[in-house]
């Protein structure tokens, strides 16, 4: 997600891609200790785009 795609959203919808963000980080680690991940960038891209949010 871009910076500017951000920068338009509303703080409701900012506070609901965080949540959703978060959960999906949590399930990719979650994921990664139990199993190989598909894609193991796709951790990074998540905790850079809470970065981002917050």
């Amino acid at each position: 997600m871009k910076a500017q795609e951000l920068r338009d959203m509303t703080n409701e919808d900012l506070q609901q891609t965080l949540a959703d963000t978060s959960k999906r980080l949590f399930e990719l680690r979650v994921q990664a200790q139990a199993e190989r991940l598909d894609a193991p960038s796709e951790i990074r891209r998540n905790r850079r785009l809470i970065a981002r949010i917050k």
